[in-house]
């Protein structure tokens, strides 16, 4: 279990070119029907939400079992993915970030740079920003 409410999804860690964004809710209840209705799914099942053409060969070296024994069914999750989230890029100020968190109500915002992730904002760090800008306790900043 964790705190992160979603996850983004990339093509490889090597890349790290941003293609979606995935909600833990989602993401729990997914999983939860493929072991119960995907016969061979395991803890240890490889989870893809990209279609096959965009994963690399190289990606699947890590979830590939070291044994000649059946590997485990693969978990294919690519309909819960956002592939339109929320993003900004690395070069857009601080001040329209913080508006675009009041006025669309955001609880998280996507960073990149050429389509690259580079990290995540949360509605958090953008109160913690204002706190520490205005010399304010971070819990009595609010969004409305």
């Amino acid at each position: 279990e964790t705190d992160f409410n979603g996850f983004p999804v990339v093509v490889s860690k090597e890349s790290q070119r941003l293609v979606g964004f995935v909600l833990r809710r989602d993401l729990h209840i997914s999983l939860n029907n493929a072991r119960l209705n995907q016969t061979g799914v395991v803890s240890q099942s490889p989870v893809y939400f990209l279609d096959p053409s965009f994963i690399a060969t190289e990606a699947d070296d890590e979830t590939r079992p070291s044994t000649s024994a059946t590997p485990p069914t693969p978990v294919r999750l690519r309909k819960i993915v956002d592939h339109s989230p929320f993003q900004i890029s690395d070069r857009t100020q601080m001040q329209t970030v913080i508006d675009m968190f009041r006025k669309l109500g955001l609880r998280t915002c996507l960073v990149t740079h050429n389509g690259r992730l580079l990290g995540i904002i949360s509605k958090k760090d953008v109160l913690r920003h204002i706190a520490v800008m205005t010399h304010q306790n971070p819990n009595d900043i609010h969004f409305h």
